[in-house]
């Protein structure tokens, strides 16, 4: 999709040579999704400066799965929303696949997370009178490219909750609705906030297989919010936050399958 006169087809492909940040910043997967370049974030409130982001340079790479992971007011959300397109910065630049996000005008934010994101937050979102297809298939009429809903279910392992409502479902069952939902526009990003913060520890771990089978079979760059350290395992790369910074990345040699988790 292009969204400006000049195109991503057209554009140059980013650096992606090792840099400061070393080699265990680097994921074992392809060329740059995002590039975030000294991103902050300030919101006011009459003579009240809150610093939710403090000059954070990121890159996030083709089909890796990258947990962040950091206490509440770290700052992690008030990024993904940026990444995702909900939110912009108060300075600093993002590009997407060489293109800058914060040079998109209204409009083409809306194509931006039409096209390629696709947003899993801790609380479900689905409407109660439609079932689970019928949930999933109202994002498919507007994508232009989108999976059909039974496939987007079958994935995520409902092929069998078709037919029923969301007050006919668990909690994991209607987070992985959501999940479905998200991906059946076959995003080229996945963005999940705190998916089994409403959860308990064996219901999260059902819902973390599917975000990492979407991942696997979809090649979809994956982002995982979460406050819980011991779901860090499951990606390729670890981003720690504290107070508006990213204050290390780890890479892992192995990721480990969330039915191995613990927490």
């Amino acid at each position: 999709m292009t969204y400006r006169s000049v195109g991503l087809e057209s554009m140059t492909p980013p650096d992606t040579s090792p840099d400061s940040r070393g080699a265990a910043a680097r994921p074992r997967t392809g060329d740059e999704t995002f590039r975030a370049e000294g991103i902050s974030k300030v919101y006011e409130t009459g003579d009240t400066k809150v610093h939710a982001l403090r000059g954070v340079d990121l890159s996030l790479y083709e089909g890796e799965l990258v947990v962040l992971l950091g206490p509440s007011g770290s700052g992690k959300s008030t990024l993904l929303n940026i990444l995702g397109g909900l939110d912009q910065p108060s300075s600093g630049t993002l590009y997407f696949r060489g293109e800058e996000v914060t040079a998109f005008n209204p409009e083409e934010l809306t194509l931006f997370r039409r096209d390629h994101i696709g947003f899993v937050f801790q609380f479900y979102n689905l409407i109660p009178s439609l079932t689970a297809q019928e949930n999933v298939a109202l994002v498919t009429e507007i994508a232009p490219n989108p999976m059909r809903a039974d496939e987007a279910l079958a994935l995520v392992g409902l092929d069998h909750r078709l037919d029923h409502f969301p007050a006919q479902m668990s909690g994991g069952e209607q987070q992985r609705v959501a999940i479905a939902r998200a991906i059946a526009k076959n995003p080229s990003v996945l963005l999940c906030d705190e998916p089994t913060g409403a959860l308990d520890s064996k219901t999260g771990v059902v819902v973390l297989e599917a975000i990492a089978r979407a991942n696997s079979e979809l090649n979809t760059t994956t982002a995982v919010i979460t406050h819980n350290a011991g779901i860090a395992e499951m990606a390729d790369r670890v981003i720690r936050f504290a107070d508006g910074h990213i204050i290390s990345v780890e890479r892992n040699e192995h990721r480990r399958s969330p039915e191995d988790l613990t927490w």
